[in-house]
C-alpha cells in the first residue's frame, strides 16, 4: 500500500492488529499492579539477527542477491558498525522503559503521511442485526454507548483482568489509551492527545448523524452514567435535530493526506467556534456514527460492503462525512442494521480493541431497556462550525480524494464454512500456522513465486511492548508449497512439510513475542544510525532488504469470540491485507487489495485461499486415511 511511497524498514504507517500465540487468559485483578514489575524489552544479540535476517532471505531473492547481501552483513558484523549500533542500542535500553516504542510510534504510525482511513485505521464489521429502522438503530446504539460505559468504568477503577500469556503477565498499559483520546494532524509529524489523563473527567461522547456533530453527556451530576432508556431518548433528540442531509460533511477532511488535512486542520480552528467544536470532538470518551442506509446488496455481498463501509464510510454521497477518522473509537451503527466499529491505530493494537468488542457484545446480550423515571436531561449540544470559502474548497477536494480512495479499495470477505481451528488442532497443528500456510499456497499458485509476509505479533510480556515481524514464508514454507505443486511428489511427503513448515512459524512466532525476532531490532540500528546523523550501513540500502520489507502478503490473526470480521487496507500498492478471525468450526478471512494494481485481485485470492485451505483438508485426510 505505501510501499512506492516510503522505501524500507522505515516505511510508516505498515502495521497490523497484532496478534497473540496462545490464547490469553483473563484473571480478575488489578491490571496496574502488575505493570511496573514487567521486563524490559531485550535487545536481541547482534549476530543472531543477522543470521536470521539472511534465512529470511533465502525464499525471497536470488543466490546472486542473497551472496552480495552475505558479504554486507559480514562487513556489517565485523567492520565495528553494527558492533557501535548495538552497544548505543544497549545503552538506550538500560535508559528508558522501552527502547523501541517511541521509534515505533514515530515511523509506524505519527510520520506516516497517507490517510489514516483504509491505509492504517482497521474496520470491524459485528453480526449482522435484524432491525432496518430508526428506532432499532438508536435502541442498538443506545446499548452499545452503555456498554462501552461499563468497560470504562473497569478502566477508571482498574478493575480490569489483568491478563496472562503462558504465565506471564501482559502490559495493559494500551486499554488506558483508548478512550478519550485523539489523533492530531501535523504539517510533518502527528500527535495522540489523552484527554482522560487530565484533571477534569471527561463526561461527554460525541455523537455524528447526517453529517452533523453533537456533544451528548453520558454521565449525571453525581458521576452514575445514563440508562439505556435515557440515552435512546438523548439519541431521539439528535436524530430530531440533524433532520437535513444537505449539510457541509465537515469529517471528510480527516480523511485526508496527513500534510493536506494538517494544513486545513490549522485553517479550520482558525475560526473560535470551529476550534472549540473540534476540541469537542477530540476531548470526548469515543465517538458514535449514526448512519445513512447504504444501497442493498446479495447477501452473498453482504460481508465485504459492510467491511468496507467499516474501513471508509462508502464514499462521500454515503456515510465517509459521517466520521472523525482521528477518533481513536468510532462506532458505528447503520440503520439498514449493520455495525461495526473504526479505530484509528496509533494508541494501541488490536487486542485491546477485540477485548473490548467482546466485552461489549456480552453486556448487550444481557441488557434490556427498562423505563427508568421520567428525569429532565440536557439536550445534546450541536457542534456549529462557520464554513469559509476556504474550509469549503479543502472539504470539496477531501471529498474527490475520498471517492477516489473508495473505488481503489477492492474488498472481499471470505465466511470460510468448511472446517474451523478445530480442524488443524485434531491433527497436532497449530490453526494460525494453518492458515499462514494456507496463504502461502493461495499466493504461491497464484503468482508463481514466494512473497514477503507480515504476520503481527504482540510484545506485551514486554513493558509498553507493541508488535515484532513474524516472517511467515521460510524456506520450509517454500518447499511445502512447491511439493503441492509437484505431481511427483506424494502425500506423505507433503504432509511432512506441512508439519515441518507449521512447527518453524511456530517457533518464529514464540521467538516475535519473546522479543528474538528480526525485525524491530533491525529498525531499531537503523534508527539510531539516523539519529546519530552517521552515515547509513550498507545493509540498509540493499535491494534485499527492500524485497525483505515489501510485504506483498500483509496479515493478522484476531481471535475474537464474537463472530465478526476486521479487515485493514493492503501493506503495499500490489500486495494484499488479510485478516482472519478463526472459530471452533468456521474462519471468517477478510482479504483487501488495491484495483489500481492489474495483478492483484481480492476474489480471485479468496477463491484461492478457499481452494487451499481445502486441498490441506484433503492432505490432512488423505494421509490419516493411508494409515490406518
Amino acid at each position: 500500500m505505501l510501499g512506492v511511497f516510503v522505501k524500507a524498514a522505515l516505511r510508516p504507517g505498515m502495521v497490523k492488529p497484532c496478534r497473540l500465540v496462545r490464547p490469553v487468559t483473563q484473571i480478575p485483578e488489578r491490571s496496574l499492579v502488575h505493570q511496573e514489575g514487567l521486563p524490559k524489552l531485550p535487545v536481541p544479540p547482534l549476530t543472531q539477527t543477522c543470521e536470521r535476517y539472511l534465512a529470511a532471505l533465502e525464499p525471497l531473492v536470488s543466490e546472486e542477491e542473497l551472496q552480495y547481501t552475505r558479504t554486507l552483513v559480514k562487513e556489517f558484523l565485523t567492520g565495528g558498525v553494527g558492533e557501535r549500533l548495538q552497544k548505543g542500542l544497549e545503552r538506550r535500553a538500560c535508559k528508558t522503559d522501552n527502547w523501541l516504542s517511541e521509534w515505533w510510534m514515530q515511523t509506524a504510525y505519527l510520520d506516516c503521511r497517507m490517510p489514516v482511513a483504509v491505509y492504517t485505521s482497521p474496520g470491524v464489521v459485528l453480526p449482522r442485526m435484524h432491525f432496518h429502522d430508526r428506532q432499532g438503530q438508536m435502541r442498538f446504539a443506545a446499548k452499545l454507548i452503555a456498554g462501552v460505559l461499563e468497560f470504562k468504568k473497569m478502566i477508571d477503577t482498574d478493575t480490569l483482568p489483568l491478563e496472562y500469556l503462558s504465565g506471564k503477565p501482559l502490559c495493559m498499559d494500551q486499554y488506558y489509551q483508548i478512550l478519550s483520546s485523539c489523533r492530531i494532524p501535523g504539517p510533518k509529524r502527528d500527535t495522540v492527545v489523552h484527554h482522560s489523563m487530565g484533571t477534569t473527567p471527561v463526561t461527554h461522547i460525541t455523537v455524528v448523524h447526517n453529517f452533523q456533530f453533537f456533544v451528548l453527556d453520558v454521565y449525571h451530576s453525581d458521576g452514575t452514567p445514563l440508562t439505556i432508556d435515557q440515552i435512546y431518548m438523548q439519541l431521539e433528540k439528535i436524530w430530531n435535530s440533524s433532520l437535513q442531509t444537505n449539510k457541509e460533511p465537515i469529517g471528510i477532511l480527516t480523511s485526508q493526506h496527513r500534510n493536506t488535512w494538517g494544513k486545513a486542520y490549522n485553517n479550520l480552528i482558525k475560526d473560535k467556534t470551529n476550534k472549540e467544536s473540534v476540541r469537542a470532538i477530540q476531548k470526548s470518551i469515543f465517538t458514535v456514527c449514526l448512519d445513512a442506509p447504504m444501497p442493498r446488496t446479495s447477501d452473498e455481498l453482504y460481508w465485504s460492503r459492510v467491511a468496507a463501509q467499516m474501513l471508509h464510510g462508502g464514499g462521500a454521497r454515503w456515510n465517509s462525512g459521517n466520521r472523525w477518522f482521528d477518533k481513536t473509537l468510532q462506532f458505528i451503527v447503520g440503520e439498514d442494521g449493520t455495525s461495526g466499529l473504526v479505530y484509528e491505530h496509533a494508541p494501541a493494537e488490536g487486542p485491546p480493541i477485540v477485548f473490548l468488542i467482546d466485552f461489549v457484545v456480552g453486556c448487550m446480550s444481557r441488557t434490556e431497556i427498562v423505563r427508568t423515571p421520567m428525569v429532565p436531561l440536557p439536550m445534546p449540544v450541536k457542534l456549529r462550525f462557520n464554513i469559509t470559502p476556504e474550509v469549503k474548497r479543502d472539504i470539496d477536494r477531501a471529498k474527490q480524494n475520498m471517492n477516489i480512495m473508495v473505488h481503489d479499495l477492492d474488498v472481499k470477505v471470505l465466511m470460510f464454512s468448511e472446517f474451523g481451528r478445530k480442524l488443524p488442532q485434531q491433527h497436532k497443528l497449530s490453526p494460525d500456522g494453518f492458515v499462514q500456510m494456507a496463504l502461502q499456497l493461495a499466493y504461491f499458485r497464484t503468482y508463481n513465486i514466494c512473497c514477503s509476509t507480515y504476520e503481527s505479533a504482540s510484545l506485551r510480556i514486554f513493558k509498553y511492548g507493541r508488535t515484532e515481524a513474524i516472517r511467515a514464508t521460510t524456506t520450509g514454507s517454500f518447499k511445502f508449497v512447491q511439493a503441492m505443486q509437484d505431481p511427483a511428489k506424494q502425500n506423505p511427503e507433503r504432509l511432512a512439510l506441512l508439519q515441518a513448515a507449521v512447527q518453524t512459524h511456530k517457533e518464529n512466532t514464540y521467538n516475535a513475542v519473546h522479543g528474538q525476532a528480526i525485525d524491530r531490532h533491525l529498525l531499531g540500528l537503523k534508527m539510531l544510525s539516523i539519529d546519530e546523523l552517521t552515515s547509513m550501513p550498507e545493509i540498509f540500502m540493499d535491494t534485499s532488504y527492500a524485497v525483505a520489507q515489501h510485504y506483498n502478503l500483509s496479515t493478522s490473526q484476531v481471535g475474537s469470540k464474537t463472530d465478526c470480521v476486521m479487515s485493514f487496507g493492503p501493506m503495499v500498492p500490489d500486495g494484499y491485507g488479510v485478516c482472519y478471525n478463526p472459530m471452533d468450526e468456521h474462519i471468517n478471512i477478510a482479504i483487501t487489495a488495491l484495483n489500481s494494481c492489474e495483478e492483484t485481485n481480492a476474489a480471485k485470492f479468496s477463491r484461492a485461499v478457499e481452494d487451499a485451505l481445502l486441498d490441506m483438508r484433503a492432505l490432512l485426510e488423505d494421509t490419516a486415511t493411508v494409515k490406518q
